[in-house]
Order: structure tokens, then C-alpha cells, then sequence
């Protein structure tokens, strides 16, 4: 039995460069789907705040006798719109930004599967040349004995 010494992967360096690259842009895409989501509940929570009270407002309309009542409801009306709209710009872009981080994720994930894949094939041809050394080995004290 062959007792064979494990080369070291000349690029084991830059590989685990990679794995701390991709684990790094791992983070930062679960940041950003993080502050998408919570941004965009904030958005369905806005959107549904704005439909309950603009139901109210129709329902109550006729009750009320005061133009000041009625401008009150406008105004609340004409900043909800500003702020679900801005809302929806910070929600698009956050999806920019989170499409981006996948973008990037997925770069440093092929760039590190190609690293490992050349390092699993040296491993292989590393074996297989150690495989034939060690056959070599054998059959040469395979044929001294029979000389012997």
C-alpha cells in the first residue's frame, strides 16, 4: 500500500479568495432582497391605508357639512399619492439593486465553480498518476521476485 503524499491545489489560494468573495456577495444579496421586501410591504401597507380610508371618505361623504372636512380629506388624499409614488420609485429601485446583487452573486458563484471544478481535475489526474506509479512500483517488485 502506497502511502502518497496530497498535492496542494497550486490555486488553492485564489479559491478560497472566490469562496470569500461569493460568501460576501451572498450577504449583500440577502441585504438587498431584505430591504426590498420590507420595502415593498411598506408600499402594500400604504397602498391598503389609502384604499380603507378612501372608502370611508365615499361612505361619509354626504354626511359631511364642512368644506374644511372635505379639503382635510383632499389634502391626505394628494400627500398619500405623493408618498405612495415615491414609495414606488424607492421599491423599482431597490429591484434594480436587487437584481443587480444577483447579477453579481451569480458571477462570483461560476467564477468559484470553475476554480473547484480545475481543482477537482487535478485532484483526478494527480490520482491516476499516482495509481500508475504505484501499478509501475508493483509490477516492478512483481518481476524482481520472480527473478529472485
Amino acid at each position: 500500500m502506497s502511502v502518497a503524499a496530497v498535492k496542494q491545489f497550486e490555486l488553492e489560494q485564489v479559491l478560497r479568495y472566490r469562496l470569500d468573495i461569493e460568501r460576501l456577495r451572498k450577504q449583500e444579496f440577502a441585504t438587498a432582497k431584505q430591504g426590498f421586501e420590507h420595502a415593498h410591504e411598506q408600499l402594500k401597507q400604504e397602498e391598503a391605508l389609502t384604499r380603507n380610508i378612501s372608502q370611508e371618505f365615499y361612505k361619509r361623504q354626504s354626511e359631511m357639512d364642512s368644506i374644511e372636512e372635505i379639503r382635510r380629506y383632499s389634502d391626505f388624499f394628494a400627500r398619500k399619492r405623493e408618498e405612495i409614488k415615491t414609495q414606488k420609485k424607492r421599491v423599482d429601485h431597490l429591484s434594480d439593486v436587487l437584481n443587480e446583487r444577483r447579477e453579481t452573486l451569480l458571477d462570483a458563484t461560476k467564477d468559484k465553480k470553475v476554480l473547484e471544478s480545475l481543482k477537482e481535475k487535478k485532484a483526478t489526474e494527480y490520482k491516476q498518476d499516482m495509481d500508475k506509479k504505484e501499478q509501475a512500483f508493483m509490477d516492478e517488485i512483481s518481476i524482481q521476485k520472480k527473478t529472485s
